[in-house]
């Protein structure tokens, strides 16, 4: 972006100098082949911007899946956990329950014959 204002700026400076056609004599090149060649180079440069910010974004939402990937098989494997966790806590209620049942019908039976 810099380099197109750099660019924006040449060609402002030379509308004021006025567009001459003569040879510069320190690189041989006209005014209009200086004002071509900057623009030339501020087009390369924002296609390279394009392509970096592209590539950029790319990389960016590459890393975001990934992580939301990530994230998600932790959240289903602490779920599967869990859900394992309270299976078997409901197996021993119910067994402590059934037992304790058990025990009571067992005291009451023996007090009755008794």
């Amino acid at each position: 972006m810099n380099k197109l204002l750099i660019a924006l700026g040449l060609v402002a400076s030379v509308a004021l100098v006025g567009c001459n056609k003569e040879k510069a004599p320190e690189t041989g090149a006209t005014t209009g082949e200086h004002i071509e060649n900057a623009a030339d180079q501020a087009a390369h440069d924002l296609k390279n911007a394009a392509d970096h910010a592209a590539s950029e974004t790319t990389a960016a939402a590459d890393n975001a899946v990934a992580k939301i990937d990530a994230a998600t098989e932790e959240a289903t494997a602490k779920t599967e956990a869990a859900a394992h966790d309270v299976k078997e806590a409901t197996k021993n209620a119910t067994a402590d329950a059934a037992a304790a049942i058990e025990k009571t019908a067992s005291d009451v039976k023996e007090k009755a014959h008794q």
